[in-house]
């Protein structure tokens, strides 16, 4: 005799299984290096306006001779200062969420939901602070493993055809002291590059050859390093910086020294939550922020230009 009668619970259908993991696995974040590379403007912030008026003073000329003839005067030069300006906006992105869902899932979506604003928040301010630094006049565009151009319109007119190696390194950092006089930040220039560029840097024997004796165990640790006056850094996030060039070969940069980019900020990005509403139904979480990246020095000349952009056409 049959102790048991057994009946299906779903007559029609699939069947699935609903056994979940007790972790919440998360998609991985790309990296955000620019934001510590901004100069915040002092003085400035609530209640000031919507812009912020930079001032800059010039390099005054170097005579030809500073010699004096007696019984003339000291002779006299002018003092050049201009300005710019940075004009704030309005930054922030929410995401919304029901007290049903929260009340039903297996996991907390409170925190999931301000951990991903939170990540979403630091990319986008990399990628804003990246932004002004690209728009510098200064251009430098690989076109060869031993050559490079350089434009200073702030328009790149030649089509990258090389990544970057050791002869860029080279030609950039001697451009940047010699032509442009950028003062350097201690005792180096900071290059930020897509890992591609860096990659053809590794690569290139000139930089074995060099690491061999300097830091042994740069290659083992994927670590490009300093090199003729350059400290390298690296990225993976491509809204901030992208693959560029024939066939995308050159990984995207900038180079810079003191005084490069400047951020005007009146609020500090930060999470908010949404007062509920349905009688506490519907809730949401957001970021916001008022602020500005700008460049400070916006021209190519001698004394003034902070930044070299390596790109492409």
């Amino acid at each position: 005799m049959t102790q048991y009668t057994w009946t299906f619970d779903a007559p029609t259908g699939t069947y699935k299984s609903h056994a979940m993991s007790g972790k919440l696995f998360e998609a991985a974040l790309e990296d955000s290096v620019f934001m510590d590379h901004v100069q915040p403007v002092n003085g400035y912030g609530r209640r000031m306006g919507e812009s912020v008026t930079l001032t800059r003073l010039s390099n005054v000329t170097e005579p030809g001779s500073g010699d004096l003839t007696e019984g003339e005067r000291i002779p006299e030069d002018a003092l050049s200062l201009s300005t710019t300006s940075i004009t704030v906006t309005e930054i922030g992105r929410s995401i919304p969420y029901t007290s049903l869902s929260d009340d039903l899932s297996k996991f907390d979506i409170t925190s999931p939901v301000q951990k991903g604003l939170r990540n979403q928040m630091k990319l986008t301010l990399d990628t804003k602070a990246a932004t002004a630094f690209k728009t510098a006049q200064v251009k430098y565009i690989p076109t060869g493993l031993s050559s490079g151009t350089f434009d200073t319109d702030g328009t790149a007119s030649t089509s990258a055809t090389a990544n970057m190696n050791v002869y860029h390194i080279e030609e950039i950092v001697d451009y940047m002291y010699d032509t442009l006089q950028v003062p350097q930040i201690g005792d180096d220039y900071v290059g930020i590059f897509r890992r591609l560029a860096l990659r053809g840097i590794r690569r290139d024997p000139a930089w074995e050859e060099w690491h061999k004796y300097t830091d042994p165990q740069a290659k083992y640790n994927g670590e490009t390093g300093r090199m003729e006056g350059m400290r390298m850094i690296e990225t993976n996030h491509a809204n901030a910086l992208a693959k560029v060039g024939t066939n995308s070969v050159l990984g995207e940069g900038v180079v810079f020294g003191e005084d490069g980019i400047a951020l005007a900020e009146v609020q500090t990005p930060e999470l908010r939550a949404a007062m509920p509403t349905d009688f506490g139904r519907s809730k949401a979480v957001a970021w916001y922020g008022i602020l500005e990246f700008g460049i400070i020095w916006d021209t190519a000349n001698a004394g003034e230009a902070r930044i070299v952009h390596v790109t492409s056409s």
